[in-house]
């Protein structure tokens, strides 16, 4: 196992730069670049906006700014500055957002994966039951609600059904105003946890939705197999039957799709992060799309694709820990 992890991690080091190869380029297909606002402003005369265009590099040909911005992180870790903010990219990427992000993202990786399997397990061995067409239009609805129009109905219902404002309560951010520089305290803590739980709603209802579908579908398999029904007929226990050998069997394709569902996880956080307006990389990643920031978009865009690579892996490894049948040396 230990040589299939370095394997792995080797790998990755040609997958990303091949990514950052093609996404600068596919960047350069956008019409204008980060000088373009200036352009419609007459404030800014010719020579300011090429003085702007050589202090970037923008100046330069496409692949002589891409051989720098690669250089630069190779040798110094310098993925390059943002243009909007002055300063590096790195810091208007993740500095007092990548942990927000990454609590969120996992927090609703954790709450997704903690409600679905049972939920899915429930509606196989119910199947056709009420509960079970009832779990099934849940499953429905959450596929096809877009994230961004859960997001605005959950901030109608708050706010207009339940007027959480009359309670003092806001809606948005991860905090209200007079707790974002306090320090934390209980009072802070509730409120955080207030204004998580809608994120988590928004994020994981469509994520939960597909893996209940998933996980009933892989037990109605599974539960029809001749195995299944020997150790029924066994006498052994139904408990038994079905968590120790139906679901460790019929779970093994979810977590192997544990590292394929991360993009869609993250790509749910981005437009919550900006309905909800979040904190997090996601946002600061929208910010960075409309100004044309571009070393601040290859920065967030390699960080996607390490996260998928990262998730891939951890679905590869955990497979082997739950499937013994499994080797990877």
């Amino acid at each position: 196992m230990g040589g299939y992890l370095i394997r792995r991690l080797l790998y990755m080091i040609p997958v990303l730069i091949i990514i950052s190869l093609i996404s600068f380029f596919v960047i350069q297909l956008m019409p204008g670049d980060f000088t373009t606002q200036f352009r419609l402003n007459p404030r800014f005369s010719k020579e300011t906006i090429a003085r702007l265009e050589e202090q970037y590099g923008l100046d330069q040909p496409a692949h002589v700014r891409y051989w720098r911005w690669v250089s630069g992180i190779i040798t110094r870790g310098d993925f390059g500055y943002s243009m909007e903010t002055m300063q590096p990219a790195f810091d208007a990427l993740f500095k007092g957002r990548l942990g927000w992000t990454l609590l969120i993202s996992f927090g609703t990786l954790i709450f997704t994966w903690v409600l679905a399997i049972p939920i899915g397990i429930y509606s196989a061995r119910r199947q056709y039951s009420v509960g079970d067409y009832a779990l099934t239009l849940f499953g429905f609805l959450g596929l096809s609600i877009p994230n961004f129009f859960f997001a605005l109905v959950v901030i109608w219902f708050l706010v207009s059904v339940l007027n959480v404002g009359a309670a003092g309560l806001g809606v948005g951010g991860l905090f209200d105003v007079h707790y974002i520089t306090a320090p934390w305290s209980w009072g802070k803590f509730v409120n955080f946890l207030w204004h998580l739980w809608p994120v988590l709603l928004v994020v994981g209802t469509s994520g939960m939705a597909g893996l209940i579908r998933y996980m009933r579908g892989q037990m109605l398999e599974t539960l029809s197999r001749q195995y299944v029904m020997t150790a029924r007929a066994k006498g052994l226990d139904e408990r038994k039957v079905i968590w120790r050998h139906t679901v460790r069997n019929a779970i093994n394709p979810l977590i192997s799709m544990l590292g394929m569902s991360l993009p869609d996880l993250f790509a749910g956080a981005f437009f919550a992060a900006i309905i909800l307006g979040l904190p997090t990389v996601e946002r600061a990643f929208w910010n960075a799309l409309q100004r044309q920031d571009e070393y601040v978009i290859m920065s967030g865009l390699l960080f996607f694709a390490f996260l998928l690579q990262v998730g891939n892996l951890l679905g590869d490894v955990m497979l082997a820990w739950v499937d013994p049948r499994i080797r990877y040396d």
